[in-house]
């Protein structure tokens, strides 16, 4: 029989400070109402404190995860950590993760393909499954956003917030869990969605932090563009590889980035409201926890053997969707 990588498990954790959309009218020139009807998003989460990185959220979601699995820390084969924000250059944000959860007996690493982190991330932790060579694999979602919004910014600070989750792959025998996907990078797109500063290519210095050239950018109308085309196209392309169609689909679980970006995918799809995976307006855009979120959000709602396609759009550009059947009742 073939080896599938099956999802058994959903952790998750966001910060308890709520960042309203109310409080942003008091930060920048915006409305509650301009930012509901172009984004989706009413609130979002932010991870307040002195020294607190992505990793902070990365252990509780892990911990949770490892729970309700009933995993053992020393069990864990490989733990991956998709992230934009890592908490430094080096170690891998993997790496502090893995020790603050006693995860001793893995090799653990970061993966950042900006928004599609998560969904390359599962791939990549699907292969070590399938191969038959580990037997537990933890992909986690990690991003304090906070951390490179420019919030005086008002076209990019009401978008993004903080958060991080987690999935156990394990393997299957029976044809569950991750099933095919489609990967794609545009490496031209850089120029529509970056971070000026802070690399290699431009290290910080008194000028760039002045010229606030540590913060995201993006062209929004263009990188709306070819999400929505990117995003969509990816999807349906898994779906006919498939064969699919879209009764079929009990759930799209989408990166949450902007709500319209999600409609026109699931339109696109021919999947109805209902069967859309949705919690932008409680979290903004969290970039690689956006889907695993989505799970944890919805996992009592998941019944084995539903099928779902997972896709995300980002900067890069990045982009994929995944075919993924669901491996347990909650």
């Amino acid at each position: 029989m073939k080896i599938t990588a099956a999802i058994t498990g959903v952790g998750g954790y966001v910060p308890d400070y709520v960042l309203t959309n109310q409080e942003l009218e008091q930060l920048v020139d915006t409305t509650d109402e301009w930012i509901t009807t172009r984004t989706g998003i009413k609130e979002r989460r932010i991870l307040k404190g002195k020294d607190q990185g992505s990793s902070v959220m990365g252990i509780k979601a892990v911990q949770q995860l490892l729970e309700k699995t009933n995993t053992r820390p020393e069990e864990v084969d490989l733990l991956i950590c998709a992230t934009v924000t890592p908490d430094v250059l080096f170690p891998a944000t993997a790496n502090i993760i893995s020790n603050g959860c006693g995860i001793t007996k893995a090799f653990s690493y970061d993966m950042n393909a900006a928004c599609s982190s998560f969904l390359f991330a599962l791939t990549t932790g699907a292969q070590f499954i399938q191969s038959g060579l580990y037997k537990k694999v933890v992909i986690v979602g990690a991003d304090k956003m906070s951390a490179i919004v420019d919030y005086t910014d008002r076209s990019n600070c009401i978008i993004f917030g903080d958060g991080a989750a987690a999935v156990l792959l394990e393997p299957n025998l029976e044809g569950y869990g991750v099933l095919d996907q489609v990967l794609c990078t545009d490496g031209s797109g850089e120029q529509f969605l970056h971070q000026k500063a802070g690399g290699s290519r431009r290290p910080p210095t008194a000028e760039t932090i002045a010229n606030r050239e540590h913060f995201i950018y993006q062209e929004g109308a263009t990188v709306f563009k070819f999400a929505v085309k990117n995003m969509a196209d990816v999807a349906a392309q898994v779906m006919a590889r498939q064969h699919l169609s879209h009764d079929d689909i009990a759930w799209l679980v989408p990166h949450q980035a902007n709500k319209r970006i999600i409609d026109a995918t699931a339109n696109r799809m021919g999947v109805g409201p209902e069967k859309v995976m949705l919690n932008i307006q409680r979290y903004g855009n969290t970039t690689s926890a956006t889907i695993p979120l989505c799970l944890w959000d919805f996992e009592k709602q998941l019944h084995k053997g539903d099928n779902l396609i997972l896709a995300a759009f980002g900067g890069g550009f990045t982009w994929g969707a995944m075919h993924v059947k669901w491996a347990y009742n909650s």
